[in-house]
């Protein structure tokens, strides 16, 4: 499974391409907001530091405007994803833009039906919300296994993008699901790699060699 961080901040993609892990970046206009640069000089530095898909997102509501959109975005590097919302204007402008040989991300899918439909026009993702789901007492989980088991009955090429990742447990069902890709906050990232027992052992294992060294030169 790869994973992708969620995020439009250049540091953090430094941070965690330079652990070895990162696959790939998605950002959408809020998180790009919130930056201080130009969103075209942002995706431009990622694109060239994680070498892998980035997703960027349109922001018109309308298919013409998101395939114009769509290309001005492709135009940025070549690793650029063209992110649209699933609506039918961007099931439309999917269909134009994965024809023309755009990869597209089909963002804010909340059902397997809606995940199926992005896949017949040849989204190379699919977006499920899982965080979301969860916030409205639904189990977003439940549709990331509709959509792997649909995909798979089918063999859509169409990766299945887990978003809206909330914790390390969404994480995990989604790899013992059979997601292609988690995507996932800089921090969230960060909680995979915490274990209290580990901190414990490591410092066991430091605190032994100290006193083997004191040891030895006492004994020496």
């Amino acid at each position: 499974m790869k994973l992708f961080v969620d995020t439009g901040n250049v540091k953090e993609v430094e941070q965690l391409a330079a652990v070895g892990i990162l696959d790939g970046v998605t950002t959408n206009p809020s998180l790009l907001a919130k930056e201080d640069s130009d969103y075209r000089q942002i995706l431009k530095q990622i694109c060239q530091i994680v070498q892998g898909p980035v997703s960027a997102e349109v922001v018109a509501t309308d298919a013409p405007g998101m395939i114009r959109e769509g290309h001005d975005l492709a135009s940025i590097d070549p690793h650029i994803v063209v992110k649209v919302p699933f609506t039918q204007e961007g099931v439309k402008a999917c269909k134009v833009l994965a024809s023309e040989g755009h990869s597209v991300n089909v963002t804010l899918i909340f059902s397997a039906p809606q995940a199926w439909l992005a896949a017949k026009v040849g989204a190379a993702f699919v977006s499920p919300f899982v965080g979301r789901l969860d916030d409205i007492g639904a189990n977003g989980m439940d549709l990331v296994q509709q959509i792997v088991e649909i995909f798979d009955n089918y063999e859509f090429p169409t990766e299945v993008l887990v978003a809206s990742i909330r914790n390390p447990n969404h994480v995990i069902e989604a790899a013992r699901m059979g997601a292609d890709v988690v995507t996932a906050p800089a921090a969230v990232i960060s909680q995979l790699f915490k274990h209290p027992l580990t901190d414990i052992g490591l410092e066991r294992f430091l605190k032994d060699w100290e006193k083997a060294q004191k040891m030895t030169v006492q004994g020496g």
